[in-house]
């Protein structure tokens, strides 16, 4: 959040504020109660404390952080979130956030469309877990003897969520991009126990995209649903259905003939923690989250959110600052997409600065915006490399001048050598560098960035 953000926010939250405040005042006054009063030194000493302790973090807003995908959320998504939640609305039921409620059904249209969906049903989460939680629990309401295929650069949570949902997982190997391997997946389909096969558009660790246009004919060869985890890349599909960004557009077109789909808005949508979304092209799959309350669903809707959720008690604020977000930045590659094709350049600028590096070498070169590497070495071993990486991303987040931020990925030895058949197989595995380019403001810091990276690979080189 730079400081133009900022001069926003110091314009825009005294209005949040207001709102309360005038919407309040048709209730006429009352009587406060004192069990809610603090002494005004004691919230100043306690805030103070407050202040101190979030000193303690890294700074995600700047493009020197280049690790984890993670960045501020827009200005309007504060604004938002923060007039709503000073009404503290709970979206579980229209009359628990009745403007909220309106909001969310709106923004989740708007990520159906983003998809190609015309007829859904779903709704925010608070993750993108969760919300693959929802989609794996109708997978198992609907194949209650069959289990799930997923790759094995998943994102974990699907094999844990089998454990949960008491439903067998199936590790499909990945071919060497690190895509689901549609060989071995056929040879898992036909054994005609898999239900569901989980197709991911941008894995956690590579950011590689599953191919779905392939998948989703095999799987429904053998009878099989498909579930698209978008969870981290799904925004993508603003550029890839149409075609822009250098993305291949066939895995993002065929997403709307899936089964359900997952998209984190907290992630690439400029959302605060925690706003994930669940959707399903069948309406119908509503019915596998029927029930009933004695308490609640008593206002008049056509549908309760709760009444399509795993989930009880959500927060109508995050519906708030995802719905202002959208007017003022649709959906769309003149919208959002410009966001996104600044980040997809700046990967693609960088994976041809690292080819053309004498200190680093390009692990992979990134489907969407995640950018791996590692430092050049002579005699190149599994083990100097993981020792190289980790001493660099050490160096780089101590450095009392100039730091950088960044994050690792842990490749098993066949995966490496897959891509590096050159390197030395001592050690089962080699930590490599991994940077998400996920502010679009890295766009324009990437020579410094890359500049700085590379001497700290050639420091890591000469003490490993």
């Amino acid at each position: 959040m730079d400081l133009h953000d900022l001069h926003d926010l110091t314009d825009w939250l005294p209005r949040a504020l207001t709102v309360a405040q005038r919407w309040g005042g048709q209730f006429g006054p009352y009587r406060t109660h004192d069990a809610h009063r603090v002494h005004p030194d004691a919230f100043t000493e306690a805030f103070d404390r407050l202040a101190k302790r979030m000193d303690h973090n890294y700074p995600f807003f700047h493009p020197r952080y280049a690790g984890q995908m993670v960045k501020p959320p827009h200005p309007a998504a504060v604004t938002g979130y923060l007039t709503a939640m000073l009404f503290n609305p709970n979206n579980h039921a229209a009359e628990g956030g009745p403007a909220t409620t309106e909001m969310e059904r709106e923004a989740v249209a708007e990520l159906a469309a983003m998809f190609g969906l015309d007829a859904h049903v779903g709704h925010l989460t608070t993750s993108g877990t969760m919300a693959n939680l929802e989609a794996l629990y109708v997978a198992r309401q609907l194949h209650p003897d069959r289990g799930i295929a997923y790759s094995g650069e998943c994102h974990y949570t699907h094999e844990r969520m089998c454990h949960v949902l008491g439903m067998q997982g199936h590790r499909i190997p990945t071919d060497a991009h690190g895509r689901i391997d549609l060989d071995a997946l056929e040879a898992a389909l036909r054994g005609g126990r898999i239900g569901t096969v989980v197709v991911t558009t941008g894995t956690t660790g590579l950011g590689a995209v599953d191919p779905v246009h392939e998948v989703l004919p095999l799987a429904r060869r053998y009878g099989a649903r498909v579930h698209v985890d978008a969870a981290y890349g799904g925004f993508y599909a603003i550029l890839g259905r149409a075609g822009t960004g250098e993305i291949d557009a066939a895995p993002w077109q065929a997403i709307a003939a899936c089964d359900s789909m997952v998209v984190d808005p907290h992630k690439q949508g400029l959302q605060p923690y925690g706003c994930g979304a669940v959707l399903f092209p069948d309406p119908r799959a509503g019915r596998h989250f029927a029930h009933d309350s004695p308490y609640t669903y008593f206002t008049d809707a056509d549908l309760h959110l709760g009444e399509i959720s795993l989930e009880c008690s959500r927060a109508g604020a995050a519906a708030a600052a995802l719905w202002l977000t959208l007017q003022l930045l649709p959906l769309t590659p003149d919208g959002f997409g410009r966001i996104l094709a600044a980040n997809r350049r700046a990967a693609l600028h960088w994976a041809d600065l690292l080819t053309a590096s004498d200190e680093l070498d390009l692990y992979q070169r990134p489907d969407l915006d995640i950018v791996t590497y590692f430092p050049t070495l002579a005699g190149t071993s599994l083990s100097t490399i993981d020792a190289a990486s980790n001493r660099l991303l050490r160096d780089g987040m101590t450095a009392e001048a100039d730091p950088v931020f960044l994050s690792v990925l842990r490749a098993d030895a066949d995966a490496f050598l897959r891509r590096h058949p050159h390197v030395t197989r001592d050690a089962d595995a080699a930590r490599v560098i991994r940077s998400v380019l996920i502010k679009p403001e890295s766009e324009h810091y990437l020579p410094t960035l890359h500049a700085r990276v590379e001497e700290l690979a050639a420091h890591a080189r000469t003490t490993t």
